[in-house]
């Protein structure tokens, strides 16, 4: 899970760059200073809370919210008009759809058993044993 979330917590902090906002505006990205930065937080929230197990499905479903709309704007690689971006932004259209996948993994999965979500189930799952004692 961590090396997985990493992308998206170092991923997020760019998108509060105003390089970061430009290019996506010259992407033709609508509102960019909004929206760049909202699934910047939308990116790091998720990647954090895979990395550490809490909520980890709600993560994963602000990860693919973050992906979907990244991979089609930013990534159009049957726009690309020179065949090395093409192969660029195809190399990248496609390792986000991959990342989306194994967001939908964790998704159903949740997040396992070295996690706070687990750790949660324990501790829920000793009180309520010692409450019925």
């Amino acid at each position: 899970r961590i090396l997985f979330a990493s992308i998206f917590v170092m991923a997020a902090l760019g998108h509060f760059s105003s390089q970061e906002i430009a290019f996506a505006a010259a992407q033709g990205v609508p509102l960019a200073s909004i929206i760049v930065p909202f699934s910047g937080l939308m990116a790091l929230i998720g990647g954090l809370s895979i990395a550490l197990g809490y909520e980890a499905r709600w993560g994963a479903v602000l990860v693919i919210l973050f992906l979907a709309p990244v991979t089609v704007m930013m990534h159009n690689f049957w726009a690309a008009t020179e065949p090395l971006v093409a192969q660029d932004q195809m190399a990248h259209f496609m390792k986000n759809v991959s990342l989306m996948g194994s967001a939908l993994l964790i998704f159903y999965f949740g997040s396992g058993p070295l996690s706070l979500d687990a750790r949660s189930r324990t501790y829920s799952a000793e009180h309520d044993q010692g409450a019925a004692a």
